[in-house]
């Protein structure tokens, strides 16, 4: 399991979805390859999204930056060897944009 051997980088989220992010993360590893990052990411996603609702984002990868907006107590980014992993829910538009 990750739980134990990931390290938490920051984060905003109650502990009890923390672990359930990185269990997650763990069910994905066992079940992909480590180098196939677009089934971890879209394993994590649809975990996230029937526990919690719609609107998770996952990005798993060696190395990268991003710059987003969450919603509050969302937002997890922890490392687990060579892979980092972000997870967070994306803020709802207040207005819809026009067509």
């Amino acid at each position: 399991m990750l739980e134990g051997k990931a390290t938490v980088e920051d984060t905003d989220m109650p502990a009890k979805m923390q672990l359930q992010a990185m269990s997650a993360a763990s069910r994905a590893l066992d079940r992909f390859d480590v180098l196939d990052c677009w089934s971890i990411t879209a394993h994590i996603k649809k975990e996230s999204d029937m526990i919690h609702g719609p609107g998770w984002q996952c990005v798993v990868g060696c190395s990268f930056g991003c710059y987003f907006t969450h919603s509050k107590g969302s937002f997890i980014y922890f490392k687990f060897e060579l892979l980092r992993f972000l997870v967070f829910k994306g803020m709802a538009d207040e207005q819809p944009l026009p067509c």
